[in-house]
């Protein structure tokens, strides 16, 4: 079973907007890939149980949950969420923290969003599987806190695990955000589907067909033992 919170876009961000510093918690946002991890592997399956929000990222789940199980499945995609965040929400004098992307990228985003109080940290490649890497990284969280957002963008399960440590030291305060590779839309490393693809729900196949070499494996190899796992899960709306 898989609980996701029953929160559109507009409904999560008025939650996010108002979660304050006084606290730590964390977001997750699943797609059928991450739920199949969530089945497959115990650990990640902790991470998600600890998180604060679930939030459905994917339209494509959505739709097929609605189709084959009568169940409807509210989406905040996570992408959508990071920038009607940055957009509408973050006031230039914030503390936000940013972990991942390159230096670049974090100065567009303060440019064009006029953050002043911008933290970015850039672990290297591997840092999750490195005990002084990692310890490094979740200090520089720690030591930037409280914040008002954390924006996690080093890919799953990277992101996710660190999420849930920050949780367990208990130290950090702010609202931690699972965001995968929103700040590279954003920033204009990665092209993001046109809104059409996207109320097609056909986001993953833009994606595949413009980095075939990356994401084959994810959506052509994965893609189909993960819809296998998602179709047998049960699947609980928190809130409904």
């Amino acid at each position: 079973m898989h609980e996701v919170d029953n929160f559109d876009l507009n409904t999560f961000a008025r939650v996010a907007a108002s979660f304050g510093c006084g606290r730590f918690g964390y977001v997750v946002t699943p797609n059928i890939d991450h739920l199949s991890r969530c089945q497959e592997s115990a650990t990640f399956r902790a991470y998600y149980r600890s998180a604060d929000y679930v939030l459905n990222d994917s339209r494509f789940a959505a739709v097929l949950w609605r189709v084959l199980k009568g169940v409807r499945l509210p989406v905040c995609p996570g992408s959508d969420l990071t920038a009607a965040l940055l957009a509408g929400i973050i006031g230039p004098n914030d503390r936000i923290v940013l972990i991942g992307g390159r230096p670049e990228q974090a100065a567009k985003l303060a440019a064009a969003y006029g953050l002043t109080n911008l933290r970015h940290h850039d672990p290297p490649m591997g840092f999750i599987q490195d005990p002084a890497a990692l310890e490094s990284c979740l200090q520089f969280i720690e030591a930037a806190s409280p914040f008002r957002f954390c924006f996690l963008a080093v890919g799953s399960p990277q992101q996710e695990e660190l999420a849930y440590r920050l949780k367990v030291r208990g130290t950090a305060r702010g609202l931690a955000l699972c965001s995968g590779a929103s700040i590279n839309f954003l920033t204009g490393v990665e092209k993001r589907a046109p809104r059409w693809v996207r109320a097609l729900a056909l986001e993953w196949l833009y994606r595949l067909a413009h980095d075939p070499r990356r994401l084959a494996r994810r959506y052509l190899w994965r893609g189909p033992r993960s819809l296998a796992h998602v179709l047998r899960t049960h699947i609980v709306v928190r809130g409904a």
